[in-house]
């Protein structure tokens, strides 16, 4: 996993910080979870890291840039894990399915979150947690004096909308964990909630 690591920062490509990545891995692990959809593949190495905790896991995720789709599944069939991760190209937002997962990992487009949220969290499972990555984008949600460019203010806005939208949602209840680029952890009320 050090040769995509690495290759991930030559060419900076957005992969998951290490910390985030280990909190991803055991969540999935204490939660025996095993059918993930994941929007946002990049090189694959997420649903890689996801796949090769157990065999039994499967894993869909979607990609819409075609080179990163393409170095995503070169490296699929490099770990030997083309059984257990589909990889569809694609742009997310047009995609649809009628399978359920335990969890649904949004690692895309930050302006998206919300439309992305929305758009699948019916085909989670009953029990099954949404977990969004990059909340924090860098530190800059929570200053915005490091803010540099135009496009940064941008993308912040929509992280704190989305935020926004996760706190006052009425069907899911958020937990923020402070790990990686700060993670949230969204699941189903219970009734009495």
């Amino acid at each position: 996993m050090e040769e995509l690591e690495k290759y991930a920062k030559e060419n900076k490509i957005p992969i998951m910080q290490k910390d985030g990545i280990l909190y991803l891995t055991n969540y999935i692990k204490e939660n025996n979870i095993k059918n993930i959809l994941e929007i946002g593949s990049a090189i694959g190495y997420s649903a890689i890291m996801m796949a090769r905790l157990d065999k039994n896991i499967k894993v869909t995720t979607i990609e819409k840039d075609k080179d990163r789709y393409n170095i995503a599944v070169d490296n699929i069939n490099k770990y030997h894990l083309n059984d257990q991760i589909n990889i569809i190209y694609g742009d997310a937002t047009e995609i649809n399915t009628t399978d359920t997962f335990d969890l649904i990992f949004i690692d895309a487009s930050k302006g998206k979150n919300t439309f992305f949220f929305n758009k699948f969290k019916d085909n989670l499972n009953k029990n099954g947690t949404i977990i969004t990555d990059n909340l924090s984008f860098h530190g800059l949600v929570e200053d915005e004096s490091l803010i540099k460019t135009k496009n940064q203010r941008g993308i912040v806005r929509k992280i704190k909308d989305y935020i926004a939208f996760l706190d006052d949602h009425k069907e899911f209840i958020t937990t923020y964990i402070p790990v990686g680029d700060t993670i949230a952890i969204s699941k189903r009320r219970n009734e009495n909630e």
